[in-house]
């Protein structure tokens, strides 16, 4: 095996991208309704080619996580703040929980296995993935006035404790937070996260890549003037619901003719009617019979976000503004939706538009530019991302990941995760008020996810796999069976508190927050691929980061209690 130790070692990115491969083909594999999926898969094949002796660079790890968690909290950021206030105390109460049943299970488990001071403290670093846990556990070992020997002994078994216990720790999260809260709620996560996306849309369905409605609201049809011969253009777009439809093209003895409100139709006209499907279909009695088809009567139409950006416009109701529209602006113009902070609002004559919502017209590319002029700013969709934007977040978050706050002798910070997480929230809010910066494409959004979590828990598998089993060889399993205790014991606590006690009654919301309660990312992401939208990381962003204070705030406890 020197031959494969030494290309990996030449080249450990291998390691890693091999990592992937094999963890995610192992993560397919589902036994009954048990799945590992795909970043389980990836920590498990890393710490099975780490045997070989494979040494990659902490940074990689640190980048992966920040490229991930910023993503998350940039999609998330506007839902996130509407969610502050009274709403986010079942997060508080979860994240306390969880840090107070780890520090007593922790204790009970030091006590019961007459484990030293530095064991206890590495056991709740690595059992609860809390690294920070090893820096106040250190420094409170080295206050307690003992021999520089005894203390640098004690500093050591921290990080033993550590190793052992730190990849059970990834593993049993994911293996509570996805399959045993499922089990418990008795529905799939995927399934709420649906359910729940519904909701917040109000309703609207949310079509994914080429899918598309069998019966669409808007639709076009030719007929051929019979009996609405001596009718203006005008005269027979009100005879309909005002605004269910309009006629854009009229041809006449082969040939297109121009379009104006008084022009007069003359029997054998063809004219394209667009508009609602209730007021187009069955047009016949009115108007002739119905073609399917003739040369040159296609017209393009598209669909156009545009922000409201004119002062005319705000702070007024749909009614009013539709009333004070001339009626040659808005022919041909059907406003579809409309969006404040990324959520629809009701389309009523009563709805109120504040500056910065989203309105979304559909129309010919004439009609939709002229209201454009008019509404504000148009959104162009485009696959491009705006690098200076997000590489600014991403930059501001790790400065805020640098802040530490001393409580005392104990260092509180965020890190670089905490710090990303809440940049990608804050920059996501700025996007959603300033929708001309910031862009980035769904697939784009989606490869940092994927990537950016499996490959930092593939990381960790490389970087910690072979000195845990070792260390589980030199020192027997039971350090590791204590580790396992540590993991399930708090989060099955929690998870009953938050099901039994709090009401949680959806599965995806409860998972992110009984992920994030735990700080347990490789959890958070599996919970992530399998709600398949961005429901569960609200209740996560809360909780991830009182759960980054709580549970570094137990380093110089356990050091004290056990």
């Amino acid at each position: 095996m020197s031959w494969l130790h030494y290309i990996l070692n030449q080249s450990p990115e291998i390691a890693l991208f091999l990592s992937l491969a094999v963890g995610y083909w192992i993560g397919k594999f589902q036994f009954g309704k048990f799945q590992l999926g795909g970043v389980a898969g990836s920590l498990l094949a890393a710490v099975i080619i780490s045997q070989v002796g494979v040494k990659i660079d902490n940074g990689v790890k640190s980048v992966l996580f920040a490229l991930f968690i910023y993503a998350v909290g940039f999609e998330s950021g506007p839902q996130f703040f509407r969610s502050l206030g009274r709403k986010s105390l079942r997060e508080i109460l979860m994240a306390a929980v969880l840090a107070l049943s780890g520090l007593l299970t922790v204790i009970v488990m030091a006590r019961l296995f007459g484990l030293d001071k530095g064991l206890a403290a590495g056991v709740a670093a690595g059992g609860l993935t809390q690294s920070a846990i090893i820096g106040t556990a250190g420094a409170a070992i080295s206050k307690l006035g003992l021999a520089a020997d005894e203390v640098q002994r004690l500093q050591g078994n921290v990080a033993v404790g550590y190793a052992v216990t730190y990849i059970f720790g990834s593993f049993g999260a994911i293996l509570v937070c996805v399959n045993g809260l499922q089990w418990l709620m008795g529905r799939t996560i995927h399934d709420d996260a649906l359910k729940a996306e519904a909701e917040l849309l109000a309703g609207a369905h949310v079509f994914g890549t080429g899918e598309q409605p069998a019966l669409p609201d808007l639709v076009g049809r030719l007929y051929k003037v019979e009996r609405a011969a001596g009718s203006t253009v005008a005269g027979l777009e009100g005879d309909t619901t005002p605004g269910d439809v309009c006629i854009e093209r009229v041809k006449r003895k082969g040939a297109i003719i121009g379009l104006q409100p008084d022009l007069k139709l003359e029997t054998g006209d063809i004219v394209l009617v667009v508009g609602r499907r209730a007021g187009v279909v069955g047009l016949e009695d009115a108007i002739g019979p119905e073609i399917q088809s003739s040369e040159g009567m296609d017209v393009v139409t598209l669909t156009r976000d545009v922000a409201v950006t004119n002062p005319e416009l705000t702070k007024r109701t749909i009614g009013e503004i539709r009333a004070a529209t001339k009626p040659e602006t808005r022919h041909g113009i059907y406003l579809l939706a409309v969006k404040r902070g990324g959520q629809p609002l009701p389309l009523t004559p009563d709805t109120l538009i504040q500056p910065g919502d989203v309105a979304t017209f559909y129309g010919s590319a004439d009609d939709v530019q002229r209201v454009v002029k008019v509404v504000g700013a148009p959104i162009i969709p485009s696959d491009k991302t705006d690098f200076v934007f997000h590489g600014l977040g991403l930059v501001v978050g790790l400065l805020i990941g640098l802040i530490v706050i001393r409580l005392g002798s104990i260092p509180l910070t965020l890190g670089s995760g905490g710090g990303a997480l809440l940049a990608g929230l804050l920059f996501g809010w700025i996007r959603t008020r300033n929708l001309a910066i910031g862009n980035m494409p769904t697939g784009a959004s989606t490869l940092l996810r994927d990537l950016g979590l499996a490959g930092f828990v593939a990381v960790v598998g490389l970087q910690s796999g072979l000195q845990a089993v070792s260390t589980i060889a030199d020192r027997g399993i039971s350090l590791f069976l204590i580790g396992v205790v540590v993991t399930i014991v708090p989060l099955v606590i929690t998870m009953l508190f938050g099901r039994y006690v709090l009401r949680y009654d959806n599965a995806a919301i409860f998972a992110g927050a009984l992920s994030g309660s735990r700080s347990a990312n490789p959890a958070f992401g599996e919970v992530l691929d399998k709600a398949g939208n961005s429901i569960p990381t609200t209740p996560f962003a809360i909780t991830y980061a009182l759960a980054n204070v709580f549970l570094t705030l137990l380093g110089p406890l356990v050091v004290a209690f056990a």
